[in-house]
């Protein structure tokens, strides 16, 4: 696939690159679980992966940055951090396995920063899309998947039994708000990337539709997709 991207030199290879993001506890992973046993049961070669982490490096830096007991991380840390992390993870990970032409599918992404840290920090969506932009060499996803939740119905899902909050999820209630709306934002500026769908719908039904659009870019034939 080819994607392209104002200012951003296009990416040339034979495989296709797809972001699920939303907000804590919207069922992303769940998703590209889904989709990832569709697409392997198809024929095709599915890398599966999440942000931060991804590299050995990247899996440290998400223990500093998402565990508590760290100590205060300003804003403008936090975002550099996520940067580091995503540009080894872009370069190690994620433009190899295109290059070999396998589907890469990515729990989280450059859009989550923007979002989280552009938003939620107040630090500016287009300043951290760029310092993002930099650190990936300009990689971006062909089709972004966006689960849109609720923030109160993400923090119900996210504490269900004894499941604690890591340090983002932890804050509060209009951090949550204000990154939910950066989400849709970013996906009405450019709705022929993105598949926005409502995260309260039944995990089959989000996995059928996903599927369907995928299946469109990958020119599967509809009786596959069923």
């Amino acid at each position: 696939m080819t994607t392209q991207n104002p200012g951003v030199s296009p990416r040339l290879s034979p495989g296709l690159f797809i972001a699920f993001e939303g907000g804590d506890g919207a069922g992303k992973s769940t998703q590209a679980a889904e989709l990832a046993g569709a697409l392997e049961s198809r024929g095709f070669t599915v890398l599966r992966t999440r942000e931060p982490g991804g590299t050995p490096i990247g899996e440290r830096l998400r223990s500093l940055v998402l565990d508590h007991g760290h100590g205060h991380i300003d804003a403008h840390t936090e975002a550099l951090i996520f940067a580091a992390s995503r540009a080894a993870h872009a370069s190690q990970v994620i433009r190899p396995a295109l290059e070999r032409g396998e589907i890469v599918l990515t729990d989280r992404y450059i859009d989550s920063s923007v979002a989280y840290q552009g938003a939620g920090r107040d630090l500016g969506t287009e300043a951290v899309r760029d310092i993002n932009e930099w650190a990936t060499s300009g990689l971006q996803p062909d089709l972004t998947v966006l689960l849109d939740v609720d923030p109160a119905v993400g923090r119900r899902r996210r504490t269900a039994g004894d499941a604690a909050e890591d340090r983002l999820e932890s804050e509060a209630d209009d951090f949550h708000a204000r990154i939910q709306t950066a989400f849709l934002d970013l996906a009405a500026a450019r709705p022929e990337k993105y598949l926005v769908l409502p995260a309260r719908l039944p995990v089959q039904e989000l996995a059928a539709r996903i599927l369907e659009r995928v299946g469109s870019l990958l020119s599967i034939a509809p009786s596959r997709t069923a």
